[in-house]
């Protein structure tokens, strides 16, 4: 593991078990609890960056590149949700950190809910940014028919050949001009995407919207499902429909954002994570507090 400074804070990078991931150190000197955050398809773990200076304020904070993604090792032809879920355990496995919050977003949500659905004395809670579910049947079509064009084992990069149309999709269309910056940070990461990859990751993607419909009444963890007013395709309806599915489950909606919005808007997505995790620690805490005084209150009564 390469250990460095990165604007003031402490940061290793290093790979396990061909996972490249990197552990920014909290800045609070209290033993900390752990945030995992997980990327979506196209990109990789550097599209957290607006995240790590608020998260890392009172958590350790791990960022990682999925299964096809970054440098991190190809996904097998026909994956499923559980070998990138698995992927999350063995790296949490070799850091020898028992459990952690996790937040993804959209495929990485998918991931953070199957990993929440099938770890849960792992997951100290899971956040699904701008997530898919129960896809309408135009919906489907729409992604579905995008995943087609892929092909089984591109030579190009499949992003690069709709790029404009899906960062009009993500960013609006014309892309305001105060997002042209993020936009196009957005579009480098899509164009620099191992192409197998990311048409192995997104045809999975395309696919799973109905990984989690009538699982979610088995969610054991606190769930924030958290997505952007004007997202069409991980909508409002989505989120509210995971929350009500979700018995600790909650839903909330960012005004006037799309679907990238921790980058177009990272401090109202920040604000509402901080919240979201400090409220479930707290939860955790209490609760831990509550069986220690009852088991006290026990052992003198016997």
């Amino acid at each position: 593991m390469k250990r460095e400074h990165v604007s003031g804070r402490a940061v290793s990078r290093g790979e396990a078990a061909g996972t490249s991931y990197s552990v920014y150190a909290p800045q609070s000197v209290d033993t900390p609890e752990t945030v995992v955050l997980v990327h979506g398809v196209g990109m990789n773990q550097s599209v957290w960056a607006p995240q790590i200076d608020a998260l890392s304020a009172a958590y350790q904070v791990v960022v990682y590149d999925m299964l096809g993604h970054g440098n991190s090792p190809l996904p097998t032809p026909a994956p499923t949700l559980d070998e990138y879920a698995s992927q999350l355990e063995t790296l949490l496995d070799a850091m020898q950190i028992e459990r952690a919050h996790v937040v993804g977003h959209s495929m990485g949500a998918l991931v953070a809910l199957e990993f929440a659905l099938t770890h849960p004395q792992r997951t100290l809670s899971v956040v699904a940014l701008n997530a898919v579910y129960d896809r309408t049947p135009a919906q489907r079509e729409a992604v579905m028919t995008r995943a087609a064009m892929l092909g089984d084992a591109p030579t190009e990069n499949p992003a690069a050949a709709g790029v404009d149309a899906t960062l009009s999709r993500w960013f609006g269309d014309p892309i305001p001009v105060h997002l042209t910056q993020s936009a196009q940070a957005v579009r480098d990461l899509l164009l620099s995407v191992d192409p197998v990859g990311y048409a192995r990751t997104y045809r999975l993607f395309a696919s799973s919207d109905d990984a989690h419909v009538g699982r979610l009444a088995e969610l054991a963890v606190p769930a924030l499902f958290l997505t952007g007013e004007f997202d069409p395709n991980s909508s409002p309806s989505m989120s509210s429909a995971m929350a009500e599915a979700a018995p600790f489950g909650r839903a909330e909606i960012i005004a006037n954002e799309r679907h990238m919005m921790n980058v177009t808007d990272p401090a109202r997505v920040n604000e509402r994570l901080l919240a979201f995790l400090t409220e479930a620690s707290a939860q955790r805490a209490a609760t831990a507090a509550n069986a220690l005084h009852g088991s006290i209150s026990g052992e003198r009564h016997d």
